[in-house]
């Protein structure tokens, strides 16, 4: 096992530093999944499912990771995918976590239930980073509502609502630990952004208690009533933001993202702890894709713990990729560095992939270089026997 005093060299190191230096709780909470967490080893195991396929003798001596989301220009398709909790891994939470996504050029996507208010998290970037609000919405819709307007005066560019999480999944590992926050951490995007912003202390409405779990406090105020029709459309009349829509795995939620104009979708399972069973992220990517078409960007979160990793999900049609784990592992490592170092780390190992594969940008990165055993992607060909365009294509050259 790594030293604490050597460097963090891979992913992997930054999960053992992180294991040992957390406390158990809070490990416990970040680390599970749902269930006996199959779903969750498969975000990651089901990547090494996906072979290379390099070309040679190619110019390699410049290349470029730069790509757009959302028509807005981007230095890298990797980005920080929403996690709450932040302060759990380190006292600077979401604010090292924004300075460090700032410094690293890609988009951070801020949780609901983060322990900073989304004002100071916005605040820690540059004038030219981008970030996205992500949005539950509640039994009292004027507390989403809220929650909007504040993303929208602050500055964020659009909003990721999660429609995976009706209810939380049952996570073993925090029901044995009854898992509870910190009493000192306050969730600051449900209080006033003057409250958020101030020394004193507020428990707010939907903060947990010593009665109630963390989780059980969610599930008491979730709108378990959401819809495609009583959701997106009430979003889309108090916005104008693009919305994302989390937490889509089959072709035909995307064909009803495309129905009910959601500007993007990310392929998501919630790192593995909502539904325990639900295909690996990766596997579900190609469906999403092939029914997105032009229509709708589609971007991934889910297992990505290596460059070659973000490399494939590219190559299976990804736009962007996002990360939440690796973040807090850097953070609990060495704060804001640490979690540059975990960013860093994933930038340098796909921009060593694309040069090892023989490409050159990010647009020229597509399925051919990609070898992936055919009887896995016809067992996961949405709603039918037939296969997708993409397994016609790799039908094709085989």
């Amino acid at each position: 096992m790594m030293s604490h005093t050597n460097e963090a060299v891979c992913i992997k190191d930054l999960e053992a530093v992180a294991k040992n230096v957390m406390p158990s709780g809070a490990w416990g909470y970040y680390d599970s999944g749902a269930h006996d967490e199959q779903t969750k080893f498969d975000n990651a195991n089901a990547f090494d499912n996906y072979r290379l396929h390099p070309r040679m003798l190619r110019d390699v001596s410049k290349i470029t990771t730069q790509t757009s989301v959302l028509g807005k220009p981007v230095r890298t398709p990797l980005g920080v995918a929403p996690c709450a909790l932040h302060k759990l891994a380190h006292a600077e939470g979401e604010a090292a976590t924004s300075r460090a996504a700032s410094k690293h050029g890609s988009i951070m996507i801020l949780s609901t239930y983060s322990t900073t208010s989304m004002e100071k998290v916005i605040a820690q970037g540059s004038k030219d980073a981008q970030y996205w609000m992500q949005l539950y919405v509640y039994r009292d819709r004027s507390v989403s509502e809220e929650i909007v307007r504040r993303a929208e005066k602050a500055g964020f560019s659009a909003l990721v609502l999660t429609v995976d999480a009706p209810v939380l999944g049952k996570r073993l590992c925090d029901a044995r630990n009854r898992f509870n926050p910190p009493p000192h951490l306050r969730l600051e995007n449900f209080m006033g952004p003057e409250v958020a912003n101030s020394a004193g202390g507020y428990t707010p409405d939907l903060a947990w208690s010593k009665k109630e779990t963390f989780g059980a406090t969610f599930g008491a105020n979730g709108d378990q009533s959401l819809s495609w029709e009583n959701g997106i459309s009430w979003l889309k009349s108090i916005t104008k933001l693009p919305i994302i829509v989390k937490g889509i795995m089959t072709a035909e939620d995307t064909q009803l993202a495309i129905a009910h104009g959601c500007a993007g979708v990310i392929v998501s399972n919630h790192g593995g702890r909502q539904l325990d069973g639900a295909l690996s992220t990766i596997d579900a990517l190609p469906q999403v894709v092939d029914a997105a078409g032009d229509k709708i960007e589609v971007y991934m979160d889910g297992g990505i713990r290596r460059g070659s990793d973000i490399f494939k999900a590219l190559a299976l049609g990804a736009r962007a990729v996002f990360v939440a784990r690796p973040i807090l592992w850097g953070l609990a490592y060495k704060g804001e560095e640490g979690a540059y170092h975990a960013l860093d780390i994933l930038q340098k190992e796909l921009e060593l992939t694309m040069m090892l594969s023989g490409t050159r940008s990010v647009d020229e990165i597509d399925e051919s270089y990609i070898y992936q055993p055919v009887n896995r992607w016809v067992r996961y060909a949405p709603g039918s026997k037939k296969a997708t365009g993409a397994q016609k294509k790799l039908l094709a050259k085989l």
